[in-house]
């Protein structure tokens, strides 16, 4: 299974999180996309053990339902494993190497830096470009996970009827989906470093990059799931009935109070500390802008309470703000969804390779 395969045929782009699957169908048209398709199916609690598949036959159940709401006619996708599963490493080699002789070489270099046996793990490269400090070599991708982690996932498609085209990284999606995000932003991001703090329902994850390429990631096990079992606690609701009211609303009038705001404040500390981990892991002196994905981005207020305390602008990603919708899809319903869909839209600009 390959990362960096081309292909023609379009795609659809099928982003598994521990709590949801998210589909998601784009065409191009001349210089703009257009968004065909769109869905997003609800995933039960233990769908997910310590970030992994642990049932793919709801996985495949949830690809199913996905599927019949959005009324997609395409069969091939691509899909994404987590930056925990995957190994990347950066190898120089000499740029006069043939394709076959490098894929050789890699096989060594992989033998080496890859913690399981080969027979493990599935692994691909890609030319990067020559390397700044020798012209005579090029920096290699070197990327590696797991066998388990892709052919879950590859297996759950397969059952919802799915070819899977192309396995790709999450963070290489966020990386491509960054570049739809650029009216966003008040000033160019040319030469600017910006941060992408995806808060799920169960995982923290911060990218930064660095002229549109991502320079650090870092995962932490924080995320809306523990806002919604704390309404379940103190309201005495089901887990369902307290997503529900945490979505929808109709909560007591102290929910704001004693519930949503010190979720807010630990929020924005996630935040902070995942960024002091990178200035002290790097050159760079801190960020010019932060944007705000994932599920826990849609809470009112948490934009300027994160602006305020980073001293920084903050912005909710929405990748669709270019985009033009087929008669298909409702405008709100993507929009609600918009801050979700970063990965969903890396994987889906695939299809334009």
């Amino acid at each position: 299974m390959s990362w960096f395969k081309r292909k023609q045929n379009a795609v659809l782009s099928i982003d598994i999180s521990t709590a949801a699957v998210k589909l998601l169908e784009l065409q191009r048209i001349g210089t703009h996309y257009r968004v065909e398709s769109f869905a997003v199916a609800s995933l039960p609690q233990d769908a997910f053990v310590d970030k992994s598949i642990a049932n793919v036959n709801v996985i495949a159940e949830a690809i199913k339902v996905a599927l019949k709401r959005s009324d997609t006619r395409l069969k091939e996708a691509t899909v994404a494993v987590s930056g925990a599963a995957v190994m990347t490493k950066i190898i120089t080699m000499p740029s006069s190497l043939s394709d076959d002789d490098m894929e050789e070489q890699i096989m060594i270099e992989a033998d080496q830096h890859v913690p399981y046996s080969l027979d493990e793990v599935n692994f691909d490269f890609e030319v990067q470009g020559i390397n700044e400090n020798n012209p005579d070599m090029v920096d290699v991708l070197l990327v590696a996970s797991r066998r388990e982690n892709v052919n879950d996932r590859v297996e759950a498609l397969a059952k919802a009827g799915l070819k899977t085209n192309i396995v790709d990284v999450e963070a290489f999606a966020v990386e491509s989906a960054f570049s739809l995000l650029s009216d966003q932003f008040s000033e160019p991001t040319l030469n600017k470093t910006i941060a992408i703090a995806d808060i799920g329902a169960s995982m923290a994850t911060l990218n930064v990059l660095h002229e549109g390429r991502i320079v650090y990631t870092r995962e932490q096990g924080f995320g809306g799931k523990q806002l919604t079992e704390e309404i379940q606690r103190r309201y005495g609701l089901s887990y369902e009935e307290a997503g529900l009211a945490k979505r929808h609303g109709g909560l007591p009038d102290n929910y704001t109070v004693d519930v949503l705001n010190p979720f807010k404040k630990a929020m924005v500390q996630q935040i902070q500390r995942s960024l002091q981990f990178f200035v002290s892991s790097s050159m760079n002196n801190g960020i010019d802008s932060l944007v705000l994905a994932g599920g826990c981005a849609s809470i009112p207020g948490i934009a300027k309470l994160v602006e305020n305390n980073l001293g920084v602008p903050v912005y909710i990603a929405n990748p669709f703000m270019n985009m033009d919708l087929s008669h298909k899809i409702k405008a709100h319903a993507l929009s609600d969804d918009a801050p979700t869909m970063m990965i969903a839209c890396g994987l889906a600009l695939r299809s334009f390779d």
